[in-house]
């Protein structure tokens, strides 16, 4: 089903493009809704890279000198600018991705709130902090944080909105100047926001934008960075790990997963499916967050796989930018290939499709259904790697000891879902989840969405966390300064003997204990 698609201003592209680090070698891209050229966007070169890097530590010192409340002041703006102009954004994220609208505009409000989260927040998780120190009175310490330098930053195509821009933001927040690689295929989103951001009041040089594959620049990139912040595959994260190793700088990846959700028994079956829709099938399944593995109890499961499929069956597939569409694109020919192949596999290794399982070449060149299938089993692809599309597996459980023995059998830990009515119940098994989020009826977006709250996973999920106070901290250094009172000092004084010194200094250190366990 195929709406009006819209088309971008060229004066527009020529502005955007304008800000990318490149010698003038261009690669077109398409939109996935109709596979028609989107724009011809420059590409960068290892010297491109390092010229980006200048400009960024050019700008670095004038910038960290800046109070936290002064670096705040053009992201502040851009909660309100970015609403009021979402309709600019809505189209070019469509435009690049093929999603649909309702969910390009979830990484609109995702950029406003999260913003404005870390402007409110940053002055205070940047402020000097007194520590306690060694002796009470005698050793004032304070706790300083410093930027990290220059911030390299990788994002993805599937949300390049989200994960790049608020992942950049609590970077340059904390003094930091960024360059940033997005995917080539949505690189428009972040240009278009920086844009925005230099009209709001933004150094233009702080936010650096580099493109072009990973085997091209990526080693440029590594090379000059202070600090990388990655969001992509776990193979990919791996190589970044140990490339920053070399260096002993920091890094933060957040990478796969193969996401479970635990429907019990006791669980309101209308508000699963519905939260189980969204988990699945949100931006195609193109979703790190997404769930890929559906455990449902038995006494419910004929019911609940009854009223899923249904719903599956009913949702509205389109290329277009109107708001009725529930479900777009795939992005890109390589990730519909890797989700057919995924179900293809499973189907001839005794997989049952229960709905969908095929490309619509119809509706757009790389849509494929809502797929639901039963009876995966371990021998077949789909079981245990990340598919990313929108595919789930359906399995039964009898008990929550091997609901939570199935859901934790995996090499991921990103993001999991209990429903239940029972709060106390979904709490237990939740705490025992091995995964960086979960969420108790809900699919990813409780979690998510409370930005206060770190998000990011383990196991082979990935490094660190993104949102709350790490968020913005680990692109920082910290500093502590202690100073010593000069009347208490930490070696014998007045010709004391260092036996009689020991003996003066344990007793004194037992008298502060009692005092403190008081």
């Amino acid at each position: 089903m195929a709406g009006e698609i819209r088309t971008l201003d060229p004066d527009l592209l020529d502005r955007l493009t304008a800000r990318v680090t490149s010698e003038g070698k261009t690669v077109t891209v398409p939109t996935p809704l109709t596979g028609a050229p989107l724009a011809d966007l420059p590409v960068s070169t290892p010297e491109d890279v390092r010229r980006a890097y200048a400009k960024a530590r050019a700008a670095a010192s004038e910038w960290a000198a800046l109070s936290p409340r002064e670096r705040a002041r053009p992201f502040e703006r851009l909660h309100d600018a970015i609403l009021d102009r979402r309709g600019e954004i809505l189209d070019i994220v469509q435009l690049e991705t093929g999603k649909a609208r309702r969910h390009a505009y979830e990484e609109v409000a995702d950029v406003a709130m999260c913003t404005l989260y870390y402007v409110r927040r940053a002055p205070g998780l940047l402020a000097p902090k007194r520590r306690a120190g060694l002796f009470p009175v005698a050793t004032r310490v304070t706790e300083l944080r410093h930027p990290k330098g220059t911030v390299a930053l990788i994002s993805p195509w599937n949300y390049p909105l989200s994960l790049g821009v608020t992942d950049v933001v609590p970077a340059l927040l904390a003094g930091n100047t960024v360059v940033h690689k997005p995917d080539t295929q949505t690189a428009l989103s972040t240009l278009w926001t920086i844009s925005l951001l230099i009209e709001l009041g933004m150094p233009e040089d702080i936010w650096q934008v580099v493109l072009g594959e990973p085997a091209d620049i990526g080693d440029a990139l590594l090379d000059g960075a202070d600090y990388v912040a990655f969001t992509g595959s776990t193979r990919g994260g791996r190589k970044i790990a140990e490339e920053a190793a070399k260096r002993l700088i920091g890094c933060s990846l957040e990478l796969g997963g193969k996401n479970p959700m635990i429907v019990l028994d006791d669980a309101d079956l209308d508000q699963a499916v519905r939260g189980a829709m969204r988990a699945c099938f949100t931006n195609a399944g193109q979703l790190c967050l997404s769930v890929e593995r559906l455990y449902v109890q038995d006494s419910i499961y004929p019911d609940f796989v009854d009223k899923f499929v249904r719903a599956a069956q009913n949702m509205k597939l389109g290329a277009g930018m109107d708001w009725g569409i529930q479900m777009g694109s795939l992005t890109s020919q390589r990730q519909l290939d890797a989700v057919t192949a995924h179900v293809e596999d499973a189907v001839a290794k005794g997989a049952k499709v229960l709905t969908g399982g095929k490309p619509r070449p119809d509706l757009g060149p790389f849509f494929y259904e809502p797929t639901i299938l039963e009876n995966v089993t371990d021998d077949m692809d789909l079981c245990r790697a990340e598919t990313f599309g929108p595919v789930v597996a359906l399995y039964r459980f009898r008990t929550e000891a091997e609901a939570l023995t199935l859901a934790n059998d995996s090499a991921y830990g990103l993001n999991a879902s209990v429903w239940s009515r029972s709060s106390s119940r979904a709490q237990s098994l939740a705490a025992q989840l091995k995964s960086g989020t979960v969420n108790i009826n809900e699919g990813y977006a409780s979690a998510y969405g409370s930005y206060d709250a770190p998000m990011g996973g383990m196991k082979s999920s990935g490094l660190s966390r993104r949102h709350g106070s790490e968020g913005l901290l680990k692109y920082t250094e910290v500093q502590t300064v202690a100073s010593q009172a000069g009347w208490l000092g930490l070696e014998p004084v007045f010709g004391m003997a260092y036996d009689r010194y020991a003996d003066t200094l344990s007793a004194m250190l037992k008298t502060m204990r009692r005092i403190h366990l008081k």
